[in-house]
């Protein structure tokens, strides 16, 4: 046996964790179960999956590979403990969810170190997307307590009329790697606060940031049943709950062509689905706009995660007059960007898996063959295998894969546009319809732009756009619904609608 086969031996039967999260103030937060009716639960089976530092390949932990008869009882956990959790005074759950909310504020450092050992993403970042996460549960706390917002004047002599918004039940949430917190926060805190239960499946690349909410969200007192974490394969646990009739609403977070499948699994038993799926976002620098403020943006909105979001700056569009200038001040700040383990805080950190790499290296070489001009970057780092350099490809051709695919990585793509062509129209050629970055100082084109782009989100001289008060998702093939704000509650409801005679 190799030594890392040992090593990894000695992981799975041990339960052992990396040396950095033997410095959290709090071990009980790093859980190596699935959690199922308030019981931190291991499977019959015995079957494990590792958990590697994508830093450094080095195994971290383990969780359960939950089979389909384990799946399935979570939703039987969720749907007994679904009765009571609605009928709760909506109040009582806003006091529940503010809890839960001011944990993950005390815990924010380990919660921060877990999921940058599991996930790789600078530290810096990693402790954003706790603050990211917990303002999604406060606001659903406030959200709980005004469920029923609307009226209908009768229209009947003798008929009142009332609209009521119902928790629909068992919800099952599905999330990705990227945000491993947050995307679990926006759907979860959602969910609760409409009185609805939870099945939650994470990533199984980053399961113990899904396994500390589960241990912050008991403390906060969340009654066993009403949030299940289960831990394994996505294809054995997932398809368990798009076939369950108990199961009402299915909230998924990742690529198109898994979300066509979940959505094609729901089918039969007509489940209410919001999906948040695939992006290609397209950032548009017009002659007028403010050149270096573009210029900074353009790098947030790129590499912000090591460019694994699915808001990240695909297709950079800048205008002929500045384009030489752009990409000369783009690719020095480029080449400034620090590549390093999360712990030590770096710009970029390395990237999630072997997958992820080649597609840098597919669309680099793609881009590259058909014309376009290396500026920075364009292989691995020796840091490691997932170490990817912030790569810029300049004078890409339309027909190169980058521009028809999501990159997700470090590689950005500059192309410049003549001032007489209609680039809206050219950001549009896209299946998918997320958010577009716009920068100009002229009022028409920034109205044309807002109005034209079809994309769900649009932003404007700025990348920052996010956060829980604001609808969050897309328009073609980005998804179904949204995410966050009154709509991200609403997904968890029906409606109900009552005609009393009084007369």
């Amino acid at each position: 046996m190799s030594k890392q086969a040992q090593k990894d031996t000695d992981a799975i039967g041990g339960k052992k964790k990396s040396l950095s999260l033997t410095s959290l103030n709090d071990p009980r937060l790093f859980k190596q179960f699935s959690y199922i009716d308030g019981q931190w639960s291991d499977t019959l089976s015995g079957e494990s999956i590792l958990v590697r530092d994508p830093a450094n390949q080095e195994v971290i932990g383990t969780v359960p590979r939950m089979n389909g008869s384990e799946s399935n009882g979570a939703v039987d956990a969720a749907q007994k403990a679904f009765g009571k959790w609605a009928a709760l005074l909506p109040q009582d759950r806003s006091v529940i969810l503010r809890s839960w909310f001011e944990l993950l504020h005390e815990n924010r450092e380990d919660l921060a170190l877990i999921m940058t050992a599991e996930q790789g993403k600078p530290i810096s970042e990693a402790r954003g997307e706790i603050d990211y996460a917990a303002d999604f549960i406060e606001f659903y706390a406030e959200e709980a307590k005004r469920p029923n917002i609307e009226n209908v004047t009768s229209h009947m002599v003798g008929g009142e009329v009332e609209v009521w918004r119902e928790p629909a039940g068992v919800a099952a949430l599905i999330t990705p790697w990227n945000f491993p917190c947050a995307m679990i926060t926006r759907k979860a805190a959602a969910a609760l606060a409409a009185g609805c239960s939870c099945v939650i499946h994470p990533s199984k690349e980053t399961p113990f940031s899904a396994t500390a909410l589960a241990e912050l969200a008991e403390r906060a007192g969340i009654p066993a049943g009403v949030f299940n974490v289960v831990t394994g394969e996505p294809g054995e646990v997932v398809p368990q709950w798009t076939s369950d009739e108990r199961v009402q609403v299915v909230s998924f977070t990742g690529s198109t062509e898994v979300g066509r499948l979940i959505y094609q699994q729901s089918a039969p038993s007509i489940k209410q689905l919001v999906l948040e799926l695939g992006g290609h976002a397209p950032f548009v620098v017009y002659g007028d706009a403010d050149l270096d403020h573009a210029v900074s943006s353009a790098i947030a909105a790129k590499f912000a995660t090591s460019g694994q979001d699915c808001l990240a700056a695909n297709r950079i569009f800048i205008e002929q007059s500045i384009y030489q200038e752009f990409s000369r001040k783009f690719v020095e700040k480029v080449r400034g960007l620090s590549l390093g383990r999360g712990l030590d805080d770096p710009d970029i950190g390395p990237l999630m898996n072997e997958n992820a790499v080649l597609k840098q290296e597919a669309h680099v070489s793609d881009a590259l063959a058909k014309g376009a001009k290396l500026l920075c970057g364009g292989k691995r780092d020796a840091l490691g295998t997932l170490f990817y350099q912030p790569t810029v490809l300049g004078d890409v051709p339309v027909d190169a894969l980058i521009n028809r695919e999501e990159t997700f990585g470090p590689v950005a793509c500059l192309t410049a546009f003549e001032a007489d062509e209609d680039i809206i129209a050219r950001a549009n050629e896209s299946d998918y319809g997320l958010v577009a970055y716009v920068h100009s100082q002229d009022p028409k084109k920034i109205y044309r732009a807002s109005r034209d782009l079809q994309y769900g989100m649009v932003a404007i001289n700025r990348t920052k756009v996010t956060g829980a008060p604001i609808p969050f998702g897309g328009m073609k093939q980005s998804g179904l619904g949204r995410e966050g704000a009154r709509q991200g509650l609403e997904a968890f409801t029906e409606i109900k609608y009552v005609c009393r005679n009084y007369a």
